[in-house]
């Protein structure tokens, strides 16, 4: 994981540049996610998954790597940075989802209710996920640099979503509770999948 403790000229972290792209990060999450919202009750079967599984793998795709792409993160900084990045895009989201998602009912109230109507059940749980995602995202893509000199995104979204896809499995036949063959345990495993690939493209470079 040598490309986080090299520090390079072309990390982008200027606060109005981390901003404008957690603004832009944001806004696309929240269509993302009001489109999925939108679509799931419409829909079943096969139809289903392949509409709300390609709005979920757009989502995964643009969340774990156009945060590092903006950034340009080749050492920690630019990874900070990207982290910076997908924090500010919960806060726009969540400002979009109270203002908008909610009242409209784009989808149920289920964690509103769990939270015993506040939002701050799952508010939380999503600046975490929000900003762990480009964080490790920008990871790899730093590690890539690092070896070859150059990001490759659409390999840390394959090999991401890969991972996930068996992660899933594995979890699933191992009886993992509240594991299946569904986009909702697909979703989730492609935190530890990231987690993965970090230390798999992390392997073999150059210590400093």
């Amino acid at each position: 994981m040598t490309s986080a403790v090299h520090p390079t000229a072309a990390d982008h972290t200027e606060l109005r540049h981390v901003l404008r792209s957690g603004a832009q990060l944001g806004v696309l999450q929240a269509a993302l996610i009001a489109a999925f919202g939108l679509a799931q009750p419409r829909v079943s079967g096969m139809t289903e998954l392949l509409v709300c599984g390609a709005i979920l793998v757009i989502g995964v795709a643009a969340t774990i790597a156009l945060p590092g792409l903006w950034t340009r993160a080749r050492s920690i900084e630019g990874i900070a940075g990207a982290a910076g990045i997908g924090l500010f895009a919960t806060v726009v989201y969540l400002l979009i989802d109270v203002a908008a998602l909610q009242p409209l009912g784009v989808y149920t109230n289920r964690w509103l209710e769990i939270g015993g109507g506040s939002n701050w059940c799952y508010h939380p749980v999503w600046w975490m996920v929000g900003t762990y995602m480009p964080w490790l995202g920008a990871w790899v893509l730093a590690n890539q640099a690092g070896k070859s000199g150059a990001a490759n995104p659409t390999m840390l979204v394959v090999l991401t979503l890969v991972l996930a896809a068996v992660i899933m499995a594995v979890a699933t036949v191992a009886k993992f509770p509240g594991a299946s063959y569904g986009l909702g345990t697909f979703g989730v495993s492609v935190l530890p999948a990231q987690a993965l690939l970090v230390v798999i493209t992390g392997l073999g470079g150059r210590r400093g």
